[in-house]
């Protein structure tokens, strides 16, 4: 009897822990990947993950790309720039209408796929990343447009500042 009783009790913590563990290797945020959707089912204000997806949908929509090179699960600036500022109303309104979202990842306790870490760094190396959070907006034909980081002040000022960079090489 006490074999059984151990047995069955051993058998619920496995499910248990199994179960919860599933829930563990869920991604953090809600980027979408080019495996989760396709151009015409894209979400405007809304983080995906693939390069080559976020230059199409720049080229047939017409927006250039911000890039955030981040460390999301270890980086506090990255934290303070995603809590004050990419969250926030203003800025996903502003978004949906003049930026496609791009997350470049470097986490430390998640385990990005193989292809996916090989891909982010051949990324960094592109554009010359030396610190996180690093935020680019290019365009289609991956030019560079603007580059910032973490600025004090919350969305509003933020986008004021995006603005007014996307502006600047504008007017050049």
């Amino acid at each position: 009897m006490k074999k059984l009783t151990l047995m069955l009790i051993l058998s619920l913590i496995l499910i248990v822990g199994c179960q919860a563990g599933d829930k563990a290797i869920e991604p953090a945020s809600d980027a979408v990947s080019a495996q989760d959707t396709t151009k015409t089912a894209y979400e405007p204000g809304t983080w995906i993950t693939d390069y080559k997806l976020a230059l199409g949908l720049s080229e047939e929509l017409g927006l250039p790309v911000l890039i955030n090179f981040t460390g999301s699960d270890w980086c506090p600036w990255c934290f303070r720039l995603r809590d004050e500022v990419f969250v926030q109303p203003e800025f996903i309104d502003f978004a949906k209408e003049n930026l496609i979202l791009l997350t470049i990842d470097f986490p430390s306790k998640t385990k990005l796929p193989p292809e996916v870490a090989k891909a982010n760094q051949a990324l960094a190396e592109k554009y010359d990343i030396e610190g996180f959070p690093t935020i680019l907006i290019i365009n289609s034909q991956e030019e560079l447009i603007a580059q910032t980081g973490y600025q004090d002040g919350g969305a509003g000022p933020y986008v004021e500042h995006l603005r007014e960079l996307m502006q600047a090489a504008a007017d050049e």
